[in-house]
C-alpha cells in the first residue's frame, strides 16, 4: 500500500496552569518529532529574569532548540501583538522544514494572539484618561466591580489585579456600548496549519502542592538575589509579575520574608486557577492525566 505523505502542518500546543509539567512534555514531543519549541510564556522572553519565570534549565534548552526564550530585555517589552508577529515569523520559517512544531506556555492571551490573530477594536483616548483618573481616585476594586457588572464573561477570565487589562476592557465597553468579550475575535484558527491543543490535568490539591514546591525551589536557587538584580527596573510592566512584586514589597520593608513567600505561593495558585478558567474557552482541548499508567507523551501521541 502506498503511504500518502501528510501535507497538513501541525502546531501542537501544550498550555495550562503553572507547574503542571508543560516543559517536560513539550521537550518529549519535540524530540519525538525531531522538531523545535516556541515559548508561549509572556515572561520567559526576558533575559534578566530566569528563576522566577521557571525557564527551562540549561540542559533542557540544550536538548531541544527553543525560540522566544531569553530573546528580549525587560526594557524591551513584548506585547501580545508584537509576540504574535514574531512567533508567526518563526512558525512560518520552521514549517519550511518541519511538519510539526511545538508551542509551550501558560500565557493564554499571547497564545491566542498567535493562533486566532488580533482584534481591531476601536477605542477612545478620552475615555481611557477618564478611567485612569478613576483608577487613581477610586482604586482598582471600583473598576473591577464595574467590569463584573458590565461584562461578567470577561471578568471571569481576566487578571483582576492587572489595572492595564481592566482599564482596556472598560475602555472598549464604554467606547462601543458592547461587551468586550463579545468583540474579541472569534476562536477561529487563522494560521495555515492544524492546531492540536493539550493540557495536563492535575487534581487541584496536587497542583497546588506542586506550585508550593516550585516556589520553595526557586528560593533555594537564588530568587531573592535575582529580584535584587532587577530592583531598579521594578516599575516596568515585565516585572509586575508573581514572585517579583511580592519580594519588592519585602525589600521595601513592608512585609517579612515569610509573608512574601506565602503571598507568592497564594498568588501563584490564584494565577493557576485563572489559567484553568482560560482553558474552558477551547472546545478542542485534549486533557492528559499525569497519574495514568501511560506516560504523558504516550497519551499525547494517541491523539497525534
Amino acid at each position: 500500500m502506498e503511504i500518502i505523505p501528510r501535507l497538513r502542518k501541525r502546531l501542537i500546543i501544550i498550555q495550562g496552569p503553572t507547574a503542571s509539567g508543560k516543559t517536560s512534555l513539550a521537550i518529549a514531543l519535540a524530540k519525538h518529532f525531531n522538531t523545535e519549541i516556541i515559548s508561549g510564556d509572556s515572561r520567559q522572553f526576558y533575559k534578566e529574569i530566569s528563576i522566577g519565570t521557571a525557564k527551562p534549565t540549561l540542559s533542557e534548552l540544550n536538548e531541544v532548540k527553543h525560540h522566544l526564550i531569553d530573546s528580549h530585555s525587560i526594557t524591551d517589552e513584548l506585547t501580545a501583538a508584537s509576540y504574535s508577529i514574531e512567533a508567526r515569523k518563526i512558525l512560518k520559517k520552521l514549517f519550511e522544514t518541519q511538519n510539526d512544531v511545538i508551542l509551550a506556555g501558560g500565557s493564554g492571551m499571547f497564545i491566542d494572539a498567535l493562533t486566532f490573530g488580533l482584534d481591531e477594536i476601536n477605542t477612545s483616548n478620552e475615555i481611557k484618561i477618564e478611567l485612569e483618573n478613576r483608577l487613581q481616585n477610586e482604586g482598582l476594586e471600583a473598576l473591577v466591580n464595574d467590569l463584573e457588572h458590565l461584562d461578567p464573561e470577561f471578568a471571569a477570565i481576566v487578571d483582576k489585579k492587572n489595572p492595564v487589562r481592566i482599564v482596556r476592557a472598560l475602555e472598549v465597553i464604554h467606547s462601543s456600548g458592547q461587551k468586550y468579550s463579545a468583540q474579541r475575535k472569534g476562536f477561529k484558527n487563522d494560521l495555515e496549519c492544524e492546531i492540536i491543543r493539550f493540557s495536563i490535568q492535575w487534581e487541584r490539591e496536587k497542583l497546588y502542592e506542586r506550585i508550593n514546591q516550585r516556589v520553595d525551589a526557586m528560593l533555594s536557587e537564588g530568587l531573592i538575589a535575582e529580584v535584587k538584580s532587577v530592583l531598579q527596573y521594578r516599575n516596568l510592566k515585565s516585572l509586575n509579575t508573581v514572585g517579583y512584586k511580592e519580594l519588592f514589597e519585602h525589600l521595601d520593608g513592608k512585609i517579612s520574608l515569610d509573608e512574601a513567600i506565602e503571598k507568592i505561593k497564594q498568588h501563584s495558585r490564584n494565577y493557576a486557577k485563572r489559567q484553568e478558567t482560560w482553558l474552558k474557552r477551547y472546545t478542542d482541548l485534549q486533557r492528559l492525566n499525569p497519574t495514568c499508567s501511560e506516560s504523558l507523551l504516550q497519551q499525547a501521541l494517541h491523539f497525534l
